[in-house]
C-alpha cells in the first residue's frame, strides 16, 4: 500500500473526507457508493461496482431474480441446463 501522506480526522460523526485528487483519480462522484472492508489490521474504502454472483465480473451483466450474473456465467448455466435435459 502505498501512503499519499494526506491525513485526515474524523469528525463527530464518524466521517471522513476523501481528497478531492484521490477522488478523481479513482473516478468517485459525489453519491458514488464506497464499500468498507477490512484486510489486517487496514480499513479499505473501494468504489463499489456491481459483480456477478458467480465470478466476480463487473462487465455484460443482466439481472435473473433479483441477481447479476455476466453473460459468460449465463452461457455455461444454459450449457448445464441443456446437458441435464
Amino acid at each position: 500500500m502505498k501512503s499519499t501522506g494526506i491525513v485526515r480526522r474524523v469528525d463527530e460523526l464518524g466521517r471522513v473526507v476523501i481528497p478531492i485528487e484521490i477522488r478523481n483519480k479513482f473516478g468517485i462522484a459525489e453519491k458514488d457508493p464506497i464499500e468498507i472492508y477490512v484486510e489486517g489490521s487496514n480499513i479499505v474504502l473501494k468504489k463499489f461496482e456491481q459483480s456477478c454472483i458467480f465470478c466476480g465480473n463487473t462487465k455484460n451483466l443482466s439481472e435473473y431474480k433479483g441477481k447479476l450474473i455476466c453473460d459468460k456465467c449465463s452461457e455455461q448455466i444454459s450449457k448445464n441446463l441443456e446437458k441435464e435435459n
